[in-house]
C-alpha cells in the first residue's frame, strides 16, 4: 500500500485557479453524491461548548474543577470544543492567518515551487487520498511539519511573503505548549496520571504539524463539499477558522451543525488516537466543511500526534471485565496510511480497529 504513495494519480488542477477562471459549472470530479452533499439537515440553534481556560492560568497548582469538568464533558459528549482565555497571543493567531491569507494570493508559479506529493503531503497541495477517480474537495492547502525535529525542514515552508517562516515558527512553538497543557487536563480527566496521555504519545518526540486550508469561492456551493466528511486521524486537533465567515460543520446525531467561530478562539476536537487510548470515553466526531459562492476563507489546523512509531492502544487503567478493550493496537505510521490512501472517510478507519467481541 505504501508504494502507492508517491505521485498522485492524476494531473492536479488548483481549485483556487479553477475559481478564479470564472467557471460557472464545477467538474464533475467534484461533484459529492447526493447524500454527501450540503443539505438541509443543519442546525444552527445548538453550538459546541465555548470554555474559558483563564482559571487554569491563574491557579495551575489547583485546576479549576468546574473548568476541569466541562471540558471533560466536552470530549465525552461532543469531542468539539472551543477555548478562549487560551494564552496564546491573539495578535500572533491574527498575523499568522492573515500571512497565509498572503501566500495564496501570490502568482500560481511561486506556489507550485512547493507543490507537494503524497508521500509526505509536505508543502502545496489540492486534493488527499491516492485513489484514481476519487471525488475531490473545493480546496487547497498547504502542509508542514513542526515535530519532530526531524521532520522539521524550515526551507519547506515558504519563503514569501518574508515574514511567514518566523511568524509559522512561532505560532507552531505556543501552540505544542498549549496542546501540551490539553494532554494534562484529559488524562486528569480520565482519571490517569497526569503525563499518561503525553507519555503514550511519545513523551516529548511527539508529532506535530499544520496544515493551512484555503477554500476559494465556488459557483455550486450546494453540489460540493471543501473537505469531505472525516475524523481526525491523529490526536488533538486545534483549529483557527477564519472569523469572517463559518465553515465548519460537525455531525450531532443525524444533524449537522454549522460552528459559530467566537473571536481569537480555538476550536479543539478529538482525534482517533486519543478516542483509542481513551477506550471511547472520549469520542472523535466526524466533521466537514462547506463552501459558499461569495467568500473565500482560510483556516489553520494544527495536529498534534503520537510518534508514529509507538503502538497506541487502551490505556490498561481503563480496562475491567465489564469494560474490556475496544480497539486492537496499531502505530500511528500505519493508521494514517487509510487517509493517505483513501482520503477523508467518515469514521470507517477508527471503527476498523474495534476488536472482535
Amino acid at each position: 500500500m505504501v508504494s502507492c504513495l508517491h505521485s498522485w494519480p492524476e494531473p492536479i488542477v488548483r481549485v483556487q485557479s479553477l475559481s478564479e477562471s470564472g467557471v460557472r459549472v464545477i467538474p464533475e470530479r467534484y461533484v459529492k453524491g447526493p447524500f454527501d452533499r450540503p443539505s438541509s439537515c443543519t442546525n444552527t440553534d445548538v453550538q459546541i461548548p465555548v470554555i474559558d481556560l483563564q482559571n487554569l492560568y491563574n491557579s495551575p497548582r489547583e485546576l479549576d474543577q468546574e473548568t476541569m469538568a466541562r471540558i471533560s464533558s466536552a470530549c465525552r459528549k461532543w469531542g468539539f470544543f472551543q477555548v478562549v482565555n487560551h494564552g496564546v497571543s491573539h495578535e500572533l493567531m491574527a498575523r499568522t492567518r492573515e500571512v497565509w491569507r498572503e501566500f495564496f494570493q501570490l502568482p500560481l508559479e511561486v506556489k507550485q515551487q512547493y507543490a507537494n506529493s503524497p508521500s509526505t503531503y509536505e508543502g502545496y497541495g489540492s486534493r488527499l487520498g491516492v485513489e484514481k477517480g476519487a471525488k475531490l474537495d473545493w480546496s487547497d492547502y498547504f502542509f508542514l511539519h513542526c515535530l519532530p525535529n526531524s521532520l522539521r525542514d524550515e526551507n519547506k515552508w515558504p519563503e514569501f511573503p518574508s515574514s511567514c517562516r518566523e511568524l509559522v515558527g512561532k505560532y507552531n512553538e505556543e501552540l505544542v505548549k498549549l496542546c501540551g497543557k490539553l494532554m494534562k487536563i484529559l488524562s486528569v480527566n480520565l482519571a490517569l496520571k497526569e503525563d499518561y496521555l503525553q507519555q503514550a504519545f511519545g513523551g516529548e518526540e511527539v508529532g506535530a504539524c499544520l496544515r493551512i486550508n484555503f477554500y476559494p469561492k465556488c459557483p455550486q456551493p450546494d453540489l460540493t463539499l471543501g473537505l469531505s466528511s472525516h475524523s481526525d486521524p491523529g490526536g488533538m486537533t486545534l483549529l483557527l477558522p477564519d472569523e469572517n465567515v463559518s465553515g465548519l460543520q460537525v455531525r450531532r446525531a443525524h444533524n449537522w451543525i454549522t460552528v459559530k467561530p467566537v473571536p481569537n478562539a480555538f476550536i479543539v476536537n478529538i482525534g482517533d488516537q486519543i478516542q483509542v487510548l481513551s477506550n471511547a470515553t472520549y469520542k472523535s466526531v466526524e466533521h466537514r466543511v462547506i463552501v459558499n459562492s461569495e467568500t473565500e476563507r482560510v483556516s489553520l489546523a494544527f495536529f498534534y500526534n503520537p510518534r508514529g512509531d509507538l503502538l497506541i492502544k487502551p490505556a490498561p487503567e481503563l480496562l475491567t471485565e465489564d469494560c474490556p478493550a475496544l480497539y486492537s493496537p496499531m502505530t500511528y505510521n500505519e493508521y494514517r496510511v487509510f487517509i493517505r490512501t483513501k482520503g477523508p472517510c467518515g469514521k470507517s478507519q477508527v471503527e476498523s480497529l474495534k476488536s472482535p467481541r
